[in-house]
């Protein structure tokens, strides 16, 4: 792309939209702008980017502007059939995203992560695993940080840890990651990707420029991911917690590399098996990456976690809140529950995506949960799920707030609760991240108030 000699549309003034215009602006492209929401951070955002040249188009502007824009730029958020990527590709014009702007830049070797669950988690430790061996490496992509928002960082002497979501994958061509990691492909986003068919194909989208001087890192206890095997010319290289590969295994209690011992089982810190593959995927990426064994076995050891994931956040009345706000989906929900061993009251609910929720109360059966607090936007599904499996202690409400305090009250001493929502929050937040931390100010409000009264007090009164 030729920028100062070319027009651009970004559509969609999230994060990564606003970073796409700026780059965009640097590069002295005419750059146009687009969201459907005019108020707000949007429209202070689209303030800020019109005093430094874009121009806004509001409303059914954007159409009447596609003859003479030569490309849009489409935010993560929006899916490639809406209305205006249709119309664009009707005028057979270009159609890219932010996280393919900067693939295009790119001058520095990437190793990227995609899958269902536990990419923040892999991408985090591969950062930390680089700089334990004193190399430089810039954390981006899905994780918060958007690719071309680090071209400045990311120059021949750095590596670029590319969290990638099936989102990004819509729209992105150029990337060719030196490796690349898949970690999982369960049920999710089938509201927008339709059915796991294309779903699965997205996700092997991460695969398809590397070629023989490449490597793919795959999970192979994932029979869906074992199999991009056969449609990638990389290298492939195997993680499991069951069975003895070419790269990362458990073996005498110990995480290993190809025959070499990296750090025993016990050393690191994080339960759960969902976090020993991740941890898994990390190594095989850091060791093809040339990182040696020292750096790798440091980095996991002082690994805590990432936030809004399973994270201990505080205590009101005897009971410990745990954020698991980062578990959009069912299967992030069902790890969460496979490593609590408290009795717990497990919150659940928010805006639906399109799959099944009868798994996770085959799950809640199995697990400690004593009841579950369902509410937001799709609150009767997940109701309807429950009862199918004959789950009985639930309460159901609609918002949030409401729902932790019941959860609250619900809770004895010694007892948990769990947000682990199994579903998106755009009923009632701007992100997973907004809902973590809501839940964190709600507890710490909990926490000041006075003592409650248990009902064991409450009847020795009468």
């Amino acid at each position: 792309m030729l920028f100062e000699r070319q027009s651009f549309l970004v559509a969609g003034l999230s994060r990564s939209g606003i970073s796409a215009a700026e780059y965009l602006l640097s590069k002295g492209a005419k750059t146009y702008l687009y969201d459907d929401v005019g108020e707000g951070a949007v429209l202070a955002a689209a303030q800020e980017l019109g005093r430094k040249g874009a121009v806004l188009l509001a409303g059914e502007e954007a159409f009447s502007h596609v003859g003479e824009i030569d490309v849009l730029v489409l935010s993560p958020g929006i899916p490639i059939d809406h209305p205006l990527p249709v119309a664009f590709r009707k005028a057979g014009k270009r159609v890219t995203g932010e996280a393919e702007l900067g693939a295009m830049a790119l001058r520095c070797p990437v190793v990227a992560v995609t899958g269902t669950n536990g990419k923040t988690t892999t991408v985090s430790l591969i950062d930390a695993m680089f700089r334990a061996a004193g190399k430089k490496s810039v954390l981006c992509g899905n994780i918060g940080t958007p690719v071309t928002a680090c071209l400045k960082e990311l120059g021949e002497d750095a590596v670029a840890v590319a969290e990638i979501s099936s989102f990004q994958l819509e729209t992105l061509r150029s990337l060719c990651p030196h490796v690349a990691v898949v970690l999982n492909v369960t049920e999710d986003h089938l509201n927008r990707h339709y059915n796991m068919e294309n779903y699965v194909y997205l996700k092997s989208r991460l695969l398809r420029n590397c070629t023989e001087s490449e490597y793919a890192v795959l999970n192979f206890d994932d029979p869906v991911v074992r199999a991009f095997s056969e449609r990638t010319k990389a290298k492939c290289v195997g993680f499991s917690l069951r069975e003895k590969t070419n790269g990362a295994y458990i073996e005498d209690g110990a995480l290993c590399y190809a025959g070499e011992r990296i750090l025993p089982e016990s050393a690191f810190p994080l339960e759960g098996d969902h976090n020993k593959q991740d941890a898994l995927a990390a190594v095989c990426a850091a060791k093809l990456m040339g990182l040696p064994a020292e750096a790798i076995a440091k980095a996991l050891a002082e690994f805590r976690g990432v936030k809004h994931r399973i994270e201990k956040i505080g205590r009101a009345g005897g009971v410990t809140f745990i954020d698991d706000s980062k578990a959009t989906n069912v299967d992030a929900a069902v790890h969460a529950l496979a490593s609590i061993t408290e009795e717990t009251v497990l919150l659940v609910g928010g805006k639906d995506k399109g799959y099944s929720y009868e798994p996770l109360f085959d799950a809640v059966i199995r697990s400690s949960v004593v009841h579950t607090v369902i509410y937001g936007e799709n609150a009767f599904r997940v109701l309807k799920a429950a009862l199918s499996r004959n789950v009985q202690n639930v309460t159901l409400c609609r918002s949030f707030d409401m729902a932790v305090r019941i959860a609250y009250l619900t809770a004895k001493p010694g007892q948990t609760v769990l947000l682990s929502p199994a579903s998106a929050s755009f009923d009632e937040f701007t992100g997973y991240e907004a809902r973590g931390e809501r839940f964190r100010e709600i507890v710490q409000s909990l926490a000041e108030e006075p003592p409650r009264r248990e009902r064991g007090d409450a009847e020795a009164e009468e």
